[in-house]
């Protein structure tokens, strides 16, 4: 245990042998902090706070004092990195290796390796590689060879499309075919729209139903991951669709204020396909068995 002589740590305090807490750190009775973790400073670790191995805090770290004797019920994620003078208020997570700008007001849950900054703090970028593996060009824009085509995009299975576009005097044309060129047929679609431009969506898994993403109007980013790797790529044209399969992680945000996504589904809605919690969508990931290369 490396610990500042001005650290002040309460009795029922729980603190890891591992973790790090510098000048005027305080750690009060029912705050956890996980092996390796790193506190720089003049933070107070309330109860209720429990920060997950490997997080770190900046100096002057405020984590908002709890009311009425109930506790602050704040997480900070494993991994995850809170910059100098940011600012999280009670009853939050950060997701698992999610970053906090310096001076963030974060009053949110911060979805696992997203990016925050600002007051109140949106997200701005996702960190761009989940487990040390070669990171892939980030930002995805592919070269299509030719009209149409697809391009994997080395996260999982998920592929890029690009479909047939006819321009014509009385209106242009973009088609696309079920099986051919879309590999499932759809037994389900829905169309997300009007969705702020601070706003995130998506941030789930499917054990079974597939999905292809077209946003037929406007632009919107989708992030991508499969534990190995993970990518984002710009939908911004109307013969463009990414495919994700099963048991890949999606998120979607940076919409345009006219942005309309239309989203086809292999299977009608079941609530018990989802995985919404990322650590869940990670143990189950790592329990199923491999398929072969």
């Amino acid at each position: 245990m490396s610990h500042s002589d001005t650290a002040r740590l309460h009795a029922g305090a729980s603190v890891a042998a591992s973790a790090a807490l510098g000048d005027f750190v305080v750690a009060y009775a029912g705050a956890e902090v996980g092996e390796g973790c790193r506190v720089r400073g003049y933070t107070q670790l309330w109860p209720g706070v429990r920060l997950e191995a490997g997080a770190e805090l900046g100096p002057n770290v405020t984590l908002e004092a709890p009311a009425n004797g109930q506790p602050a019920n704040i997480v900070i994620g494993a991994d995850a990195r809170v910059g100098a003078g940011a600012l999280i208020c009670q009853g939050v997570r950060l997701g698992q290796g999610a970053v906090v700008a310096a001076g963030a007001v974060v009053a949110q849950n911060v979805p696992p390796y997203a990016i925050v900054s600002g007051a109140p703090a949106r997200i701005t970028d996702y960190v761009q590689n989940a487990s040390g593996a070669p990171a892939l060009d980030w930002h995805q824009r592919a070269t299509f060879p030719e009209q149409p085509s697809v391009v994997p995009l080395g996260v999982g299975g998920v592929t890029l499309h690009r479909f047939k576009f006819l321009q014509d005097p009385r209106g242009d044309l973009s088609v696309g075919e079920f099986e051919k060129e879309i590999p499932f047929l759809p037994k389900r679609y829905f169309l997300v729209l009007n969705v702020p431009s601070d706003k995130t969506r998506g941030e789930h898994a499917h054990r079974e139903c597939h999905q292809f993403l077209i946003c037929v109007k406007g632009s919107c980013a989708v992030v991508v991951d499969d534990l190995e790797q993970r990518c984002e790529v710009q939908l911004d044209s109307p013969d463009v669709g990414v495919y994700l399969p099963p048991m890949t992680w999606g998120i979607q945000y940076k919409y345009s204020s006219d942005a309309v996504l239309l989203v086809f589904a292999s299977h009608y809605y079941e609530a018990g396909d989802y995985i919404r919690d990322y650590d869940a969508f990670v143990a189950e990931k790592r329990a199923r068995p491999q398929e072969p290369a």
